[in-house]
């Protein structure tokens, strides 16, 4: 599928947030800022945590509260759902960021053994 947008997931815990689950903790903010500059450059946005229930509403909440909003939360891109014909579990992305392989450092570099 050919777009002239990016689809980044991103991970919350250990990722956007230094914390330890079901507790938040202080923000990545360079990531944050990262994820802000996309989203307002037109790419697309989605959450992509094993949070559920009330963690899963206090972290988006915890996001809001940092700038971060989502295009879609644990879930595929409306239009990836109809382009495919049904909802993968697998997140359909061009980029994953989570801390367990691909991270921002401090200078706004994507980094990790992914890349």
């Amino acid at each position: 599928m050919e777009t002239d947008y990016k689809i980044i997931a991103v991970d919350f815990d250990g990722t956007l947030c230094y914390s330890n689950w079901p507790d938040l903790g202080a923000p990545n903010k360079t990531l944050i800022e990262y994820l802000i500059k996309e989203k307002a450059a037109g790419n697309k946005l989605i959450l992509w945590t094993c949070r559920a229930g009330q963690a899963l509403m206090d972290a988006t909440r915890w996001c809001e509260d940092h700038g971060v909003s989502f295009d879609a939360v644990n879930d595929n891109l409306p239009e990836i759902v109809e382009l495919y014909g049904n909802n993968s579990r697998k997140i359909t992305c061009d980029l994953y960021i989570d801390d367990r392989s691909v991270y921002i450092d401090a200078m706004g570099n994507l980094q990790g053994a992914a890349l």
